[in-house]
């Protein structure tokens, strides 16, 4: 890498807000020997114009030995964020990569058939005269010959040890706050019935009440390991799959392999991974093994993949915990911290605050957080507003409150299975309606009308049923517990103010937000501090549905709007009612902290809950 070329690789024409600064930062950051660089650059610092600018800098085939690694990986845990690399000219010259599921086969009948799919997936030994020309294969040949290959982190973590994808001299992570927590999540093994092709063929022993939870577990997955093999090999020997065998097949490949890596972990007696191992059902249930300090699984998917990275986010909070959750070491890695450039009256937060919204006091307080969005909507009768509802349990009951008054012409809603599709018909529709959503804090961008106001009713605390967790905060973790919490309020409060000029106002409806703000308050930005220290509290209108609905035709059809709050009450029931974990509650938020989680809140608890992956 040389460094001197940062600058010279910036992509944009001219340079806005703090940019030039932030890339002379980065260049004495790396040029001081720093093989990491953690970049603190908040919402409109243009971040994906930083890491191209960070990876131009990556040594070319002209400067190299045979041996060394050459050119760049971008890479996003976001979908989103994947596709507006790829839709901005500014960043025509990174190739991007995505997995084989989102490509489609051109063979003829076969055009609606996704590569994963196709008959080279399917047929052994299939020989396809026009894989050139398969829009999969053509990406992939592309990205991996170019300098820069940008890809999902779900993508790039899987082709760790590819042969076409390998070592490269600079890895430039965007929206990386989240690392550690991701890593956990695809190093987790889930076993259950969905996830196990071979479930009804192996006896699932009660691991959880044997004398070494951990041991148990560990000699179970290599039996369950060498059954996914047999049936593999059983399916390999067959010359043609059906697209549905082929699944199997690949899900049991998949499954043997995350099998042996924890096995192979877990007994490694120089590994520092702590795994815990949930299974709340007992014999014959459902089986979760869960990593935690993934820092030797992050070696092999991330660290190993390049010389020098940089590390993008408006939300690494503190270098110390973050280098720890990730197995890096703090002395070799530099923090740059880019200073926010949008005014502090263009963003501002208001104290709104109902009461507690923990699972103990929330049938007090959400009645007065549903009546309090009517008042804001009479706020703002012309505008476009998102509620975070951290959990689909609250999203239900705030949608069905808000039906019973009367001003559902004015809501829009969605659930598990529609959200992408919910989001964009919102986003495009002309009328100013409130959005309920769920995890939808990160990776949205509601610049302009889009959105000019949002609430967060819920303080965003992980769930303390999940195993994880609990062992974190038995290790007196609590600085990382509101740490996250933060981040997660951080990352929401980006989402409607998206550029200097831009405006919109962030309503706080729950009071335990404001003690997170206490609690967290040494790991807070400076320009987020500023943003709370000048909260107010606004006078807002009497509480009146009728002035709710002045900005809209309350006659609109109500397939649209009006049927959002009995459709998201029906999808939570429905999901209530299979659930097969369960959660937990416990204290409301004092010293011993918050937990809040019912069974309905722990499915949406998991920090890869339908987020925009592959």
């Amino acid at each position: 890498m040389d460094p001197e070329r940062i600058r010279p690789s910036f992509p944009a024409p001219s340079f806005r807000g703090n940019q030039r600064e932030a890339l002379e930062d980065i260049r004495a950051a790396f040029a001081a020997g720093n093989d990491v660089v953690l970049v603190r650059a908040p919402t409109g610092s243009g971040k994906s114009l930083l890491a191209r600018a960070v990876a131009g800098a990556a040594r070319t085939p002209d400067d190299a030995d045979p041996a060394q690694a050459t050119g760049a990986y971008y890479t996003t845990p976001q979908v989103s964020q994947l596709d507006d690399v790829a839709a901005d000219d500014l960043l025509s010259d990174l190739a991007v990569i995505r997995g084989k599921s989102n490509y489609t086969c051109i063979l003829p009948d076969e055009t609606t058939t996704p590569v994963d799919r196709a008959p080279c997936a399917r047929e052994s030994g299939y020989d396809c005269t026009i894989q050139h020309r398969c829009p999969y294969y053509a990406d992939r040949a592309v990205a991996s010959n170019r300098s820069i290959a940008a890809m999902t982190l779900a993508y790039f973590m899987q082709t760790a040890g590819s042969e076409v994808f390998g070592t490269r001299d600079v890895v430039v992570i965007d929206e990386a706050h989240g690392l550690a927590e991701w890593a956990e999540m695809y190093a987790t093994v889930d076993l259950r019935p969905a996830t196990v092709p071979v479930w009804d063929d192996v006896g699932i022993p009660d691991v959880a009440a044997a004398d070494a939870p951990l041991d148990r577990t560990a000699r179970f997955a290599e039996t369950l390991a060498g059954v996914c093999e047999r049936a593999v090999e059983e399916l390999t020997a067959t010359p043609e799959l059906t697209a549905a065998e082929a699944a199997r097949r690949d899900r049991l490949q998949d499954l043997r392999s995350e099998l042996r890596w924890f096995v192979s972990d877990y007994r490694d007696p120089t590994s520092t991974t702590t795994w815990v191992v949930d299974q709340p059902g007992g014999e014959g249930t459902a089986i979760t093994i869960k990593p935690l300090d993934p820092g030797r699984y992050l070696h092999h998917t991330v660290w190993d993949r390049g010389n020098r990275f940089a590390l993008l986010s408006a939300t690494i909070l503190d270098k110390v915990a973050f280098c720890r959750g990730v197995g890096l070491d703090p002395s070799n890695v530099a923090l740059v911290d880019v200073p926010h450039t949008f005014p502090l009256e263009n963003r501002p937060l208001y104290d709104v605050t109902q009461g507690k919204m923990t699972y103990e006091h929330r049938d007090e307080t959400l009645p007065d957080v549903a009546r309090l969005l009517v008042r804001l909507m009479a706020r703002h009768p012309d505008e476009k507003g998102l509620v975070h509802c951290h959990s689909y349990a609250i999203q239900e009951r705030l949608a069905d409150r808000l039906d019973d008054f009367g001003v559902s012409a004015r809501i829009s809603a969605h659930d598990r299975e529609d959200r992408d599709r919910a989001l964009e018909a919102w986003k495009d529709g002309d009328e100013p309606t409130l959005f309920l959503s769920v995890k939808m804090e990160e990776a949205l961008d509601l610049r302009g009308d889009l959105a000019r106001w949002q609430v967060c009713c819920k303080a965003p605390y992980l769930n303390t049923g999940d195993s994880r967790v609990a062992r974190r905060l038995e290790d007196g973790q609590w600085a990382w517990y509101y740490r996250v919490a933060l981040r997660t309020v951080i990352q929401a409060a980006g989402r409607i103010v998206r550029a200097p000029d831009d405006h919109g106002a962030t309503y706080l409806a729950d009071s335990s937000l404001l003690e997170l703000f206490e609690r967290a308050r040494s790991d807070m930005p400076e320009w987020f501090a500023d943003a709370v220290d000048r909260r107010t509290r606004p006078d807002l209108p009497e509480f009146d549905p009728s002035a709710a609905l002045a900005g809209v035709d309350a006659t609109t059809d109500t397939a649209r709007h009006g049927s959002a709050g009995r459709s998201a009450s029906r999808t939570a029931g429905d999901r209530r009612s299979s659930l097969d974990t369960g959660g937990t509650g416990g204290a409301d938020g004092g010293e011993t902290g918050p937990s809040d989680t019912t069974a309905d809140d722990a499915a949406d608890d998991h920090p890869l809950s339908d987020v925009w992956g592959e």
